[in-house]
């Protein structure tokens, strides 16, 4: 018994110190964010995803596609290192595009498991004087 027990013991020691992740580790504050109800005359919506390295190496952000031309991108460019903050920012150009919005945007890094998938979406009211964006 004694045996079984020891054994029990070393296999789940054995499990938790190779579970534990070695290398960069992208750890998101949060991976979606509504804009709510806004005028199209509102321009550009942004927000900043942030995010730590919680792995034990540098993170490098590879990529970042938006789902469309509608989402203008900004992300952190230098290597962010063990227990160090970055961002990747996301603006939505509203004009001439009333109504709901969800849009995606995907983040490539070095990480193990490589893509993150970003949300934006909101609703745009339309410009009380529709002339007005045809210039």
């Amino acid at each position: 018994m004694k045996k079984i027990l020891l054994f029990a013991v070393a296999v789940c020691f054995s499990v938790a110190l190779f579970s534990q992740q070695s290398g960069p580790s992208i750890s998101w504050e949060k991976v979606v964010h509504d804009f709510g109800t806004f005028n199209e005359d509102a321009g550009v919506q942004s927000y900043t995803f942030d995010f730590v390295n919680t792995g034990n190496e540098p993170l490098y952000i590879t990529n970042v596609k938006p789902s469309c031309g509608c989402t203008g991108v900004d992300y952190s460019k230098e290597p962010i290192q063990p227990g160090g903050k970055g961002f990747v920012t996301a603006g939505y150009n509203p004009d001439k595009r009333p109504g709901k919005f969800n849009k995606s945007i995907n983040v490539t890094t070095n990480e193990f498991q490589p893509t993150s998938v970003l949300r934006i979406m909101g609703e745009v009211t339309p410009r009380s004087n529709p002339e007005e964006s045809q210039n």
